[in-house]
């Protein structure tokens, strides 16, 4: 549940960030493309992918690897790499059935062209473990009618409304092949709009926090899990840019705890919590050194 406080906290992060990053384009620049590998790695893992982070980096710099990996995965490292750059100058990437039929294109091309490009035509069912989806011929309604509801619901709090969107999107699951990777695409898409840094939905975690999630709206019709699971990725995430962003050294959080004498548990789970501005990095949780923790 979004609390109040959350709220507050996001608000205050968000504030410091529109003042800060005016006059550090180049830096938040930086920022977005030291991360890309990270963000193509871990979506395409949660799909299964075999390829370690450093393997998606050197394919992304065209570099040669040190095994043999199927062409399928490569073009699935660097078709999102270009979906996820080619959003980065739209930040107003308008949500309809049409432009998302044009970035699973993009997505897909090379991959499956037989399905690239286009939602579920007549024939094409799915199932996602034992949820079977909709038919093909309620796909695009239900998605037109997902898309206005999202734009029309003014008075619910964003990240509540990202958050039903998402699953409900991943219910519908309007594509053939895809859809995961299209639907946390779409998250970060819509925190571009509203003027939000974009979030990295980790592999390691999936079982324990992203999973259930799913499960959670198909039996209750509740996106409560989610909503927290968003927080705390934006929360990291405007952390990271703030860090950077003020000129603070970073050090990894494991030699700020030992510097300080402080439990390496205690401050790993305030970092997953987000009770401190810690952030992760190539999967290795960092904080500016001269961060002053409380007794909280």
């Amino acid at each position: 549940m979004i609390t109040q406080t959350k709220k507050e906290n996001l608000s205050k992060l968000k504030l410091e960030y529109e003042k800060l990053r005016g006059t550090h384009i180049d830096l938040l620049k930086m920022i977005a493309e030291s991360e890309l590998p990270e963000m193509v790695y871990n979506s395409n893992a949660i799909e299964n992918s075999t390829l370690t982070l450093k393997e998606t980096e050197k394919i992304l710099l065209a570099q040669a690897l040190m095994r043999e990996v199927s062409l399928r995965e490569t073009y699935e490292a660097t078709n999102l790499a270009r979906v996820i750059k080619y959003l980065w100058t739209r930040p107003n990437y308008e949500l309809t059935v049409e432009n998302l039929e044009l970035l699973h294109q993009m997505l897909l091309g090379g991959i499956n062209d037989d399905y690239a490009g286009r939602v579920r035509q007549t024939g094409e069912y799915v199932r996602v473990g034992w949820h079977i989806a909709p038919p093909p011929e309620q796909v695009k309604p239900l998605l037109i009618n997902l898309i206005n509801q999202y734009n029309s619901e003014d008075n619910k709090y964003f990240l509540e409304k990202i958050a039903e969107f998402h699953l409900q999107f991943e219910t519908i699951h309007p594509f053939c092949d895809g859809n995961g990777r299209m639907g946390r695409l779409i998250i970060n898409l819509q925190f571009a709009a509203l003027g939000y840094p974009p979030v990295i939905i980790q592999n390691k975690s999936k079982r324990e926090s992203y999973y259930p999630i799913f499960e959670e709206w198909r039996t209750q019709n509740r996106a409560d899990k989610f909503s927290d699971y968003l927080y705390l990725a934006l929360s990291e995430s405007f952390n990271k840019r703030l860090s950077y962003l003020r000129g603070n050294e970073i050090v990894k959080l494991s030699e700020y705890a030992k510097n300080r004498n402080i439990s390496a548990a205690l401050i790993t789970n305030a970092a997953k919590r987000q009770t401190i501005p810690a952030f992760r990095q190539e999967g290795i949780w960092r904080i500016a050194k001269n961060y002053i923790r409380n007794n909280g």
